[in-house]
């Protein structure tokens, strides 16, 4: 790492970016291209505002580099093309690239069962392979939501040995491995264990080694430690509605320990040196550069627009490839286009930073000559359409009787204790209070929480109900079993 900025230079950095002149390390932005690309960020450059670092390579060159806002509000650090960010599922390619090398070194085959490395990983109806983890056609259920029916937050410190822990305990799969695409972390966490186990050394070791310092990256690990001390990190935030202070932000905790999924910690001309990679294909070579863009095929035979760790789509009419992320209040967005060998970076530390939409508005200021398309006209938003669920009158509390009791997952390790109650059914979580179910349909109920929106009931031939199955988003029909005694009080 290098040594970061001492405290008493930091004041002029920051009069420096306030005045329009960049932070540490920023070209003058005196051209049109400066000009344009400032123009993308001028609501970020300003006091006491999060801010991002944008970075565009071109055949090789950096072309612009810059900062704009706060890393730190409260400490009146400013971004910097050199400020670290953590990426969030940005961090998939470079999981996928890893497992991609040694599939090409003879190590592993993309179409080994996932237990051939990994004995902890349960055996399924249906195998599952790496090649499906790779292209979230897996059905592994994804680890955010299986940890928030648990009762997790995900501001706690979340470790890798946690989320390995959960999945040993899976007994079912979202659907047939093949048969669908449905984003998991779970199975980027995997992967990256699955690089560890393979080449002997932990996985930010490997990654470090054979991709960051090879490319130069020098600002750059997989950040698998909460205690770690990062210089030049960048915090997160929120947009927050005014206080009586006037405050426009509060703070967006983010304590992860664990990589795979997520926690690639690394800059903006970092980043840019990375997508110059499938440009040159120093790291890797031409084979594994090819197999990380070559898109996923289902069971059916129909291809989706997932490859490895990457999105591939158009922009324009031109292809892209690239890949999103969010966690907290970092957003962030890599792009590549692989005709006209330009990459562009945007990295935020507020959850409504809209990297991808400022991406790509700094492509159209680069790329100006180039998109062979017009850029779409703006067009009024049409009004939504109504929703074809609405819920039902509750039924009366003798009805909802019947779901009352205590369930358990052995999945999960969770348990939830449903009530019915005069304004009806209510499911009671030591970490998460009450959550109200309205209910879809005989026996179907809804919530308002992000990791358990569908609750089932499953009824037994005597009309008991014995079980509820808990999912919706990227987890399905997670099973939770009525107790059938009453717990101590």
């Amino acid at each position: 790492m290098r040594p970061v900025a001492p405290a008493a230079f930091l004041p002029l950095v920051a009069v420096a970016l306030l005045a329009g002149c960049g932070g540490a390390g920023d070209p003058a932005p005196s051209s049109d291209l400066a000009r344009g690309i400032d123009a993308v960020f001028a609501d970020l450059d300003r006091p006491g505002s999060p801010g991002a670092a944008v970075s565009v390579i071109r055949d090789g060159e950096i072309i612009h580099s810059r900062g704009y806002g706060y890393a730190q509000i409260e400490h009146g650090v400013p971004v910097t093309p050199s400020t670290v960010f953590h990426v969030a599922s940005v961090s998939k390619q470079f999981t996928a690239m890893a497992v991609t090398m040694l599939a090409a070194e003879g190590a592993l085959s993309l179409d080994d069962r996932v237990q051939a490395h990994l004995g902890f990983v349960p055996e399924f109806e249906h195998p599952v392979t790496v090649r499906q983890m790779i292209h979230h056609t897996s059905g592994i259920r994804d680890q955010w939501q299986l940890l928030g029916i648990s009762g997790w937050r995900l501001d706690d410190v979340i470790t890798t040995e946690q989320i390995l822990g959960l999945m040993s305990r899976q007994r079912e799969l979202n659907f047939v491995p093949g048969s669908e695409y449905l984003y998991s972390n779970m199975g980027y966490t995997l992967l990256g264990q699955t690089a560890a186990a393979v080449s002997g050394r932990s996985f930010p070791e490997f990654t470090a080694a054979r991709i960051f310092r090879p490319l130069g990256m020098d600002r750059t690990h997989f950040h698998d430690d909460h205690e770690h001390i990062v210089p030049g990190r960048a915090y997160s935030y929120r947009p927050a509605p005014r206080d009586e202070d006037g405050a426009e932000y509060t703070k967006a905790v983010l304590s992860y320990a664990n990589a795979g999924a997520t926690s690639l910690f690394t800059t903006a001309d970092d980043l840019a040196r990375w997508l110059d990679n499938f440009r040159h294909e120093t790291v890797g070579g031409p084979e594994v550069m090819e197999m990380m863009t070559r898109r996923g095929v289902l069971n059916s035979g129909d291809t989706i627009p997932y490859a490895h760790g990457l999105s591939i789509g158009d922009h324009r009419g031109l292809r892209t490839v690239g890949h999103g992320g969010a966690d907290a209040g970092f957003r962030t967005q890599a792009i590549w286009y692989p005709e006209a060998n330009v990459g562009v970076v945007v990295l935020s530390n507020v959850a409504n930073g809209n990297p991808g939409g400022r991406a790509r508005q700094v492509a159209e200021v680069v790329l100006a000559e180039v998109f062979p398309e017009a850029a779409p006209e703006e067009e009024e938003d049409a009004p939504s359409p109504a929703a074809d669920s609405v819920p039902l009158p509750t039924p009366d509390r003798a009805t909802l009787a019947a779901y009352a009791g205590s369930y358990y997952s052995p999945e999960v390790d969770a348990l939830y204790h449903l009530e019915a109650t005069d304004e009806g059914l209510v499911a009671r979580h030591i970490r998460h209070g009450d959550i109200a179910l309205e209910p879809r349909a005989r026996d179907e109920f809804a919530t308002d929480r992000w990791f358990m929106r569908e609750v089932r009931f499953e009824r037994a031939p005597d009309g008991s109900v014995p079980a509820m199955r808990v999912g919706g988003g990227r987890v399905r029909n997670l099973l939770f079993i009525k107790l059938t005694r009453p717990l101590p009080r």
